[in-house]
């Protein structure tokens, strides 16, 4: 029982640790470095659901979909400046909602396709960028 209660506090104990590190890498972090987070956080969450979907763990797979969606529309849609992105960040609002109806689609038919497909586009433009921040680092 003891080994139990403390296999348990170690959990814990390292869970508060990697809050408090994603918590000073967000503090710390560029306007740049917070949008490439959010990219790695929703790719993360659609590898996660992948895994929970071919293990047929329904629950787990729609929490990971749910994550993936709710970076998507309230992280990387939402920090768009329609303002002063103009065109591009219109046509990334549309592809943002593209992606939210796949990985809609994908939870709601456990369809691996729909899956795959919102992940191939959204790290297409999360390479995309990485590498918009790599060149302007360079500069």
């Amino acid at each position: 029982m003891n080994a139990m209660r403390g296999a348990a506090a170690y959990g814990r104990g390292a869970s508060a640790y990697a809050r408090v590190g994603v918590e000073s890498g967000v503090m710390s972090a560029s306007p740049h470095q917070l949008i490439v987070m959010l990219f790695d956080g929703a790719l993360a969450a659609m590898r996660a659901a992948r895994l929970h979907m071919e293990a047929g763990n329904v629950a787990e797979k729609g929490r990971a979909i749910s994550k993936a969606l709710d970076i998507v529309n309230n992280g990387l849609a939402a920090a768009l400046d329609a303002e002063k992105g103009g065109e591009v960040a219109e046509r990334l609002g549309a592809l943002y909602d593209y992606i939210a109806r796949l990985l809609l689609s994908a939870n709601l038919h456990n369809d691996v396709q729909s899956l795959s497909q919102a992940e191939s586009l959204l790290e297409s433009v999360a390479s995309a960028w990485r590498e918009v921040g790599a060149q302007a680092g360079s500069e």
